[in-house]
This record gives structure tokens, sequence and C-alpha cells, in this order.
């Protein structure tokens, strides 16, 4: 069973994570520079995603993971990260829960899930 977020443009969803952000105080550029740690993609090719309204099949497709992600952990909706059996589900709710930990104030550091 596939799920309608699937096939869904990274594009449609993007303005709703920057609006989460800056009602908290962040910034669209701190949203960016989250993505582009846990997709391996540069300014250009994630401007490049969101003009394209590539779906997110396509953007996680195109994405080389972060090699750190094994350490986001947690909740997102009630459901465990960690525990996520669908591939592409599992790296929708990694960024999630980044976006979730930016809007709660944790520093870039832990977010990006950086050496101490």
């Amino acid at each position: 069973m596939s799920s309608r977020i699937f096939t869904t443009s990274f594009a449609s969803v993007y303005p709703a994570y920057v609006a989460k952000l800056e009602r908290k105080g962040r910034t669209r550029a701190e949203l960016d520079e989250v993505i582009e740690w846990l997709t391996g993609f540069d300014d250009a090719e994630l401007q490049h995603h969101l003009e394209a309204g590539t779906t997110f099949e396509d953007f996680f497709s195109a994405a080389e993971l972060n090699s750190n992600v094994g350490l986001i952990t947690g909740r997102v909706c009630g459901v465990r990260v960690e525990e996520v059996q669908d591939p592409l589900m599992r790296k929708i709710r990694y960024l999630d829960k980044l976006v979730d930990e930016l809007a709660k104030g944790k520093p870039m550091k832990k977010v990006l899930r950086a050496e101490a």
C-alpha cells in the first residue's frame, strides 16, 4: 500500500515547513540547512527540486542520505521514527522529526547530530 504523500510534490509541503518554523522564530535558511544535511543536496539542487515539483518519492530517491540518519530517533505523529517499516516513509519521517526539533528550539548542532 502506497501512501498519498509519496506522490505529493515536495514543493507543495515545503511552505508548510517554512511557516511552521517561522512561527517559532526559525528561518527558511535553517530549514534549507537541515534538508541539505539530510539529503546531501546543495542549494542549487534543492531549488531545482522545489521548482520542478518533484514528488517526495523522486526527491528522496535522488537524495544521498547523511550517514548519521540512524541517530534520528523519537516520535513523530505518535510513531517512533526508527520503527517505520517503509523506507520512503522513514525518510519522510526523518525530515519531519528534524523540522519538529528546529521548531522546538533545539540548537542546530544538535538537530544535525554534530559530534560533541
